[in-house]
């Protein structure tokens, strides 16, 4: 077994959105919120934060791959 459980890629977006839900669980907190108030918003910060961070870093660095407005029209 040579190779890592998880890509560098994979572990970077996971470190991220548990970066950005400890952040919001924090000032949640901070704010004060009870501990479950706090936990759920952190946990909620993670959710949306994985997705985020997934399409932030792209796998193939293909920035091209989404088409802009305007793209495939006749400029003539």
């Amino acid at each position: 077994m040579d190779r890592p459980l998880l890509s560098l890629r994979t572990t970077l977006v996971l470190l991220l959105a548990l970066l950005a839900g400890a952040a919001a669980g924090g000032l949640t907190a901070l704010a004060g919120e009870s501990t479950p108030h706090s936990l759920l918003a952190g946990l909620a910060a993670v959710g949306l934060a994985v997705p985020f961070f997934n399409r932030l870093i792209d796998a193939e660095g293909n920035q091209d791959r989404h088409v802009g407005a305007g793209e495939g029209e006749n400029h003539g």
